[in-house]
């Protein structure tokens, strides 16, 4: 046992550990005794020999169930036989077959008796006075459905328990099914299934079944044959449409058409496993253990039962099969006298993987636990049962498709709570609206017949009940694509609407975002022509003020050159029209030329006379009339004065977003407007 085992046992059942430990030393005593083996004696009149390995697993047993090993031993291999009116004791030595069948069935006797005792001290802990129930909780795990390439008597009794068990569910389930049909009030008749009374009839008939004859075979006192077995079954019981046998077989056998399937039985050693004869000495030597928990479950004085027959073969002998029989019908009743609910589990697969459904395992275990034919019952009648509340709730939507129909009676019955109504008037409100929405079938019907499914278009089963609304799976389907059909147009109408409103929200941002933009570059453009008016505002008066001063400076070098040259000047004659020549040449070309002759390297002599010339665009007839004298850096050959530029001024800027902002004015001939011009000093021209 694990942790959490001992833990239950210790807590729950109130056991101390002592008490806890003398289980598992029987059963680890168990363990050790299913590890004896023997051997044939070479003498068929002396026991077996006891294999050399076996000895120490022997011991081990002996100790643990506190047994004498010599007393063990001498059970295990000698069978006590009493024959005779005067009960005469006779020893025969066992075969190793024998001596290994009494191994097991001593090893089967005490954990029998352990489970019970097991059973009996938890239902003892926790299990309240009988006097002071009045209801109580059953969990009953059924057996599985068991068909194997070779079945024996323990896939029989369980088959046998699931026939029961499958005969109990339907029954409950028919009944079931017509209550609630006659408290609705319909009129219902009972279906056609497949009712498994006649494999029953053969399992446990009267006065002769499979059962019985397995019985009387033990009772009888003669060696039984598989064979013989077999001829019985199939010659007594021929007439049973649930009886059938394998023709070419070589092994007796016979087979049992159940509701799951059928099962081929095997009948060798059936007879010998309804027996399961414990035999008295065996009991007798578990009765001297000095094992605390041993003479608990095996008293030196119990009482008598007839769990062997007698000598004489005449006491009845109480088998496997009835017990189990026995068994089961007390299982029926307490099933009878309570109301059941069953859950069916399905494994997928039998690798225990995640995620897998292997379809034909999932289909045999649905057959084999009758799941099969109750879908088919199910299906006879109403599968579908809706009540009236939650029909109105889903399907009101249909209403929209009867055009007659008003909707203030269902708006009444949804502004109130239906909870806070009585049951007469919530079923007197939710009639007329179970009337209209099943007004809606005739059209839902050609509506579907028009979409080219003919098969439903037939009349379609529905009944309303006093609760509930009682209909077929086409019905259903029915109903369902009706309601997804208004779905759809309520869903495509309020999409049409909610675009209409995106659109037109949409639109009213568009033209408010287009306003606020508007005013922006407004704003913006105008706060840009400020800015610019006012930057051209100061350019303007710093360019007067710049203007006003250079002319003031040129005017003022002017006069004063004149007032130096005045006397001299004036009395000269008049410049002969070479020289005037020379002089507007000077003015109009004096940035080059004056470069070109005060350049420190460069062109010297002759060339740079020349050049001279050229940029004062003097007559090249006589250069040597022109005597040309350039300043140097200790010469004070040339005066800086100011002159009027000869041609317009432009002002280069930036682009400006103003109109004709880099265009200047037109310059006044008689006003000087800017830029400095270098002229040689006049008296020494007159000398050139």
């Amino acid at each position: 046992m694990s942790g959490s085992s001992g833990i239950f046992l210790r807590e729950l059942l109130s056991l101390g550990s002592p008490t806890q430990r003398r289980p598992w030393k029987v059963l680890a005593g168990l363990l050790h005794l299913g590890n004896i083996w023997f051997a044939d004696s070479e003498d068929e009149a002396q026991p077996c020999q006891l294999m050399e390995d076996a000895k120490c697993s022997l011991r081990t047993s002996a100790l643990l169930l506190q047994l004498q090993e010599n007393l063990l031993l001498e059970t295990l291999r000698i069978r006590t036989i009493k024959a005779g009116r005067q009960q005469q004791v006779f020893r025969k030595p066992c075969s190793q077959a024998e001596c290994d069948t009494r191994r097991d069935c001593l090893a089967k006797l005490v954990y029998a008796r352990l489970f019970d005792w097991l059973v009996s001290v938890i239902n003892s802990s926790i299990c309240a006075s009988s006097d002071s129930w009045t209801a109580f909780i059953g969990l009953l795990d059924v057996y599985g459905f068991e068909s194997f390439p070779d079945n024996s008597l323990e896939q029989f009794c369980i088959n046998y328990a699931n026939e029961k068990l499958q005969q109990h569910f339907v029954a409950h389930y028919l009944k079931a099914q017509q209550e609630e049909y006659a408290v609705e009030g319909l009129e219902w008749s009972f279906v056609n299934y497949q009712d498994n009374q006649a494999c029953l009839d053969l399992l446990e008939g009267s006065p002769i079944s499979i059962c019985s004859l397995i019985n009387e075979e033990c009772r009888l006192n003669r060696p039984s044959s598989a064979a013989q077995l077999q001829t019985r079954i199939q010659s007594a019981l021929a007439g049973s449409p649930c009886l059938g046998h394998n023709k070419l077989s070589r092994e007796p056998s016979f087979i049992v058409m159940h509701f799951a399937g059928p099962v081929r039985y095997h009948t060798a050693s059936l007879v010998e496993k309804n027996k399961d004869p414990v035999p008295p000495e065996l009991t007798e030597l578990l009765q001297q253990s000095q094992d605390p928990l041993l003479t608990v479950l095996f008293p030196t004085n119990p009482n008598k039962t007839q769990e062997e027959p007698s000598g004489q073969g005449r006491a009845p002998v109480l088998t496997v099969v009835s017990k189990f029989k026995a068994s089961l019908e007390q299982l029926l009743q307490v099933l009878h006298s309570t109301t059941p609910h069953y859950i069916r589990c399905i494994k997928p697969n039998s690798q225990s993987q995640p995620q897998t459904f292997l379809r034909e395992e999932v289909l045999s275990q649905l057959e084999a636990c009758g799941l099969v034919e109750s879908i088919h019952i199910s299906a006879a009648g109403f599968p579908i049962r809706i009540s009236h509340q939650n029909f109105v709730e889903r399907y009101a939507l249909l209403r929209r498709l009867n055009p007659h129909t008003s909707s203030g009676l269902y708006s009444h019955y949804l502004t109130k709570r239906t909870s806070e109504w009585p049951p007469p008037a919530k079923e007197a409100t939710l009639q007329p609206l179970l009337q209209d929405i099943l007004h809606t079938l005739p059209a839902l019907m050609q509506t579907t017949a028009t979409h080219g499914d003919p098969a439903e278009a037939t009349t379609a089963p529905v009944h309303c009940g006093r609760t509930k609304v009682f209909m077929t799976d086409s019905v259903l389907a029915l109903l369902e694509c009706g309601r997804a059909q208004v779905l759809e147009q309520c869903a495509r109408c309020i999409q049409c609407g909610w675009r209409r409103h995106q659109h037109r929200k949409q639109e009213q941002q568009r033209q408010a975002a287009t306003l606020l933009q508007a005013a922006v570059r407004s704003w913006l453009t105008r706060k840009q022509i400020q800015r610019l008016h006012t930057a051209a505002t100061v350019i303007k008066r710093a360019w007067q003020k710049w203007r006003t001063r250079m002319a003031f400076l040129a005017s003022k070098e002017l006069d004063g050159v004149e007032e130096k040259q005045a006397p001299g000047f004036m009395s000269c004659s008049p410049l002969p029209p070479a020289q005037t020549k020379l002089l507007g040449a000077i003015i109009r070309l004096w940035p080059l030329g004056l470069v070109l002759a005060n350049a420190g390297v460069g062109v010297r002599g002759f060339q740079r006379k020349l050049v001279v010339c050229a940029c004062l665009q003097l007559p090249s007839s006589s250069p040597s009339n022109y005597n040309i004298q350039t300043a140097q850096q200790d010469q004070a050959g040339i005066t800086s004065i100011r002159a009027l530029p000869q041609g317009s001024v432009k002002f280069h800027c930036r682009k400006s977003p103003l109109p004709y902002a880099d265009i200047c004015p037109g310059p006044s001939p008689c006003t000087v407007t800017g830029f400095n011009q270098i002229l040689l000093e006049r008296h020494k021209l007159i000398h050139w």
